[in-house]
């Protein structure tokens, strides 16, 4: 069964794009706080970088976990307790001063709260909900949500930090993570009945081995992994790369938001040339286009508008990855676990995240800037570019087309 009025399917999307607007900014804004925490705490940049890799990580690997209780019993309950731990999370930290505080606080706690209310849950939730022609739009408007929530709420909290200080726009974002709580409510019940392509009474272990087994599949996993270590590092060490560039700490924070709101345009287009396109080429030149970004931006002279241009270009290709990989996994495995699947690639994406964030952190350490994970970004980027081109995907449907 999925939603038959056109209203109601706004609805459900409406809600998980505000839902994913809000963890997101949540997420994505923590860079912002690394010089202050390391001010404030004196832990160094390498310890925090890691409290906040293991966050990277745990966010992807809160996915799989609640993507299954999603698929079993309603995505709400999940979304409620997701916010809970992010708020409780978040507020916590400034009240903490030890690596181990924060590992529990930044690391777990407001990282897995993230996760609860992030993409693997949303995309399912609303994929299960909704007709097929509507699915690769959907998944493109709410990735969009997570976008426009960096784009609003980078220079937000960076205003917040220089105006009122570090722990007040932190206790802010705490409390505005408690309004996904109302936003699930559209979300509510339990999933209707899907079947799982080719094989209908497959329980969730045996679709799981399978998956694991599929050449695509996991093709997918070894893509997604770059996407996550190219976000986590940027999002972590932007600001340090403006300021080894002897530029102000708003540059970083409008770069972000520029990110934010180009990554809005690239997630809608992703989403709609996914219903005409074969997914995997779409997938190809995103990562491919991201190796010729930076490689410019590492050629360019290094002022404000470099920061600018190259956040707008890169931010194109942001998380337009989203959709065209969600896709696929329905593709190959259809709707019932969508979320379980999609939240198992999320946590490939996050492994990449935590070594993106962490060894963002020793490069700086060692070297004094970030030469060499610029050089990593552009090699991994060529290699999901080439590990993309073997999956197996059939043409669009003429319909598909047609929509």
């Amino acid at each position: 069964m999925t939603t038959s009025t056109p209203r109601a399917a706004w609805g459900l999307i409406l809600a998980a794009s505000a839902i994913l607007m809000i963890t997101m900014a949540a997420r994505l804004t923590t860079g912002l706080f690394l010089s202050p925490l390391n001010t404030a705490t004196g832990l160094g940049i390498a310890s925090i970088s890691f409290a906040m890799a293991v966050g990277q990580f745990m966010w992807g690997a809160s996915q799989p976990v609640f993507g299954a209780v999603a698929d079993k019993y309603g995505s709400m309950p999940v979304i409620v307790l997701g916010a809970v731990l992010l708020a409780g999370g978040l507020a916590a930290t400034p009240f903490v001063s030890t690596q181990w505080g924060l590992l529990v606080t930044l690391g777990i706690l407001s990282a897995s709260g993230a996760g609860a209310g992030s993409f693997s849950i949303l995309i399912g939730a609303t994929a299960q909900r909704l007709s097929a022609e509507r699915r690769a739009f959907a998944s493109g408007f709410i990735n969009a949500g997570g976008s426009f929530g960096q784009f609003v709420f980078a220079p937000l909290v960076q205003f917040l930090i220089a105006r009122a200080g570090w722990i007040t726009a932190m206790l802010a974002l705490a409390a505005t993570s408690l309004l996904t709580i109302p936003l699930a409510w559209p979300l509510r019940g339990k999933p209707p009945a899907q079947s799982v392509v080719g094989h209908g009474d497959l329980t969730l272990g045996r679709q799981v081995r399978e998956a694991m087994r599929d050449r695509s599949y996991l093709c997918l996993h070894a893509g997604f992994f770059t996407c996550g270590f190219h976000i986590a590092f940027l999002v972590t060490h932007l600001p340090g790369e403006v300021a080894l560039c002897g530029l102000p700490a708003g540059v970083s924070a409008t770069a972000l938001g520029l990110i934010g709101l180009f990554n809005i345009a690239g997630s809608l287009a992703a989403g709609a040339l996914a219903q005409r396109y074969r997914m995997k080429w779409l997938l190809a030149l995103t990562y491919g286009g991201r190796a010729v970004i930076i490689a410019a931006y590492l050629l360019a002279p290094k002022s404000a508008w470099t920061f600018y241009v190259f956040a707008a270009a890169l931010g194109f290709t942001w998380l337009a990855t989203v959709p065209p990989t969600a896709g696929l996994v329905g593709k190959l495995f259809g709707m019932r676990y969508l979320a379980t699947l999609f939240g198992l690639t999320l946590l490939s994406h996050q492994i990449g995240g935590f070594f993106g964030a962490w060894l963002g952190g020793l490069a700086f350490v060692r070297f004094g800037d970030y030469s060499w994970m610029w050089y990593a970004d552009i090699a991994l980027a060529v290699a999901a570019a080439l590990v993309n081109l073997p999956i197996r995907e059939a043409k669009p449907a003429p319909a598909a087309v047609a929509a």
